[in-house]
């Protein structure tokens, strides 16, 4: 369904984040026989531009006051598996699927992973303005998609399961780059979620692919186009050795991110850069590039100790990709949090590997302790302790020069913080104490 076909129509609202925010802003200003009639919220909201002229019910009242609605436009993190959901009769849609709808896929990469999404998608955005050529950056990232209902420019689209799962069409180039287990509660199942996020590449209106050749999961997925374009080995651009990226007679060893799994990030975006037929000096293009908060981001240093929060983190793998970012120094990571069932035994052999020092907090920092013990950290060595104040103390205790302590908690923050950004704002605060 496209954004301009809700004109006439009742529209439904669940939810009140930022991209329903901005689909009520556009439909109040270019729909005049559109009306919200209806706006589910399941906590509290200061959002006048959804619910100043609509009526306003909680969850448990959504199946019937839905009825009178013509579609439902749902925020991202509303599961279309949820039982009110499912029984209904009505068109179940997002912004960014309007969005998307109107525009046709049309000079869009959609960008997804599991994790490294977002820096993948402003690298690429950040290549594309380096060929110069006019960029917008959207989506889970930058603004949201209908903000961009008036410019035809080259859009670089974040996407996520959320939005992926019912997506009616895709971008012209989709670029997919890992699957790990992730949002299981929303999506039912591992695999569910798997399917949902890899559902991009097989999407109509995807006429070329951009895949990481490391990642059987994504290699192996129904696509809708044979037009592929790898990275991960060579030829394509990949990852060397020693961690430098590299094409061909082109070597990259400067970069401005932190970790193995950021090249190969680069990498992405550098092939994401060829599949539109641009050409940049990629080395030149990167010296000017800063990553994103809250991912690998250097707050403190201080007494030969570098403190560095990766507080988006919120599963093991990302720790793991956290932890071997530092591949010479000592760690002591802070990790634990939100409990979603993580399986952290992998990190924990990691750990063991590294001889790293554990400071695990709640809800998932006793599972932690006990993976990383069973895998050989010494019990002195793998702590649980209350919350982040006396984890950062702890850290500054234990902390000789040459130390990297690193808050990547392998878990969400929803059992003591708003978000990630707070959990690691945080961190800063407390650790430019010590």
């Amino acid at each position: 369904m496209r954004f301009s076909a809700l004109d006439g129509l009742r529209i439904g609202v669940w939810g009140a984040g930022l991209e329903t925010r901005s689909f009520a802003r556009h439909v109040a200003d270019r729909l005049d026989r559109a009306r919200i009639t209806t706006v589910v919220l399941e906590e509290p909201a200061d959002a006048p531009e959804l619910t100043a002229d609509a009526h306003v019910v909680d969850a448990a009242s959504a199946g019937d006051a839905l009825r009178d609605c013509d579609v439902l436009v749902r925020s991202p993190g509303v599961s279309i598996y949820r039982p009110e959901l499912q029984a209904l009769t009505i068109p179940v849609t997002t912004p960014t699927g309007l969005w998307m709808d109107e525009r046709g896929g049309r000079r869009v990469i959609g960008i997804t992973a599991t994790k490294g999404k977002s820096t993948t998608a402003k690298l690429t955005a950040h290549l594309i303005a380096a060929a110069g050529v006019p960029v917008q950056l959207a989506g889970n990232i930058g603004a949201p998609a209908l903000d961009l209902l008036d410019t035809d420019e080259l859009a670089v689209i974040e996407l996520s399961s959320y939005q992926i799962a019912d997506l009616p069409i895709g971008p012209e180039i989709a670029l997919a780059s890992n699957v790990y287990t992730e949002h299981v509660p929303w999506h039912q199942t591992v695999e569910a979620y798997r399917r949902d996020k890899l559902r991009l590449l097989n999407l109509p209106g995807v006429r070329r692919c951009v895949l990481n050749a490391t990642s059987p999961e994504v290699m192996g997925a129904p696509r809708a186009t044979d037009d592929v374009l790898t990275f991960g080995v060579a030829p394509g651009w990949h990852v060397t050795e020693d961690g430098s990226v590299a094409r061909g007679d082109v070597l990259i060893s400067e970069l401005p991110l932190i970790g193995r799994h950021n090249a190969l990030n680069v990498c992405g975006a550098a092939t994401a850069l060829e599949a539109v037929g641009l050409s940049v000096d990629v080395g030149q293009a990167l010296a000017d590039f800063v990553g994103l908060d809250h991912r690998l981001q250097i707050v403190h240093e201080a007494d030969g100790v570098l403190w560095v929060d990766d507080s988006i983190s919120t599963e093991p793998e990302a720790a793991k990709f956290a932890i071997e970012g530092f591949p010479e120094r000592p760690i002591v990571l802070i990790g634990g949090g939100f409990d979603r069932g993580q399986d952290y035994t992998e990190l924990g052999a990691l750990l063991a590997a590294r001889e790293a020092r554990l400071l695990a907090l709640p809800d998932t920092g006793g599972r932690l302790v006990d993976a990383a013990r069973a895998a050989g950290v010494p019990d002195d060595r793998a702590t649980l302790l209350p919350d982040l104040p006396s984890a950062v103390a702890r850290a500054r205790e234990s902390a000789t020069p040459g130390t990297v302590v690193l808050l990547s908690p392998a878990a969400p923050s929803f059992n003591t913080h708003r978000n990630y950004e707070a959990r690691g704002n945080h961190f800063r605060d407390l650790a430019r104490e010590a």
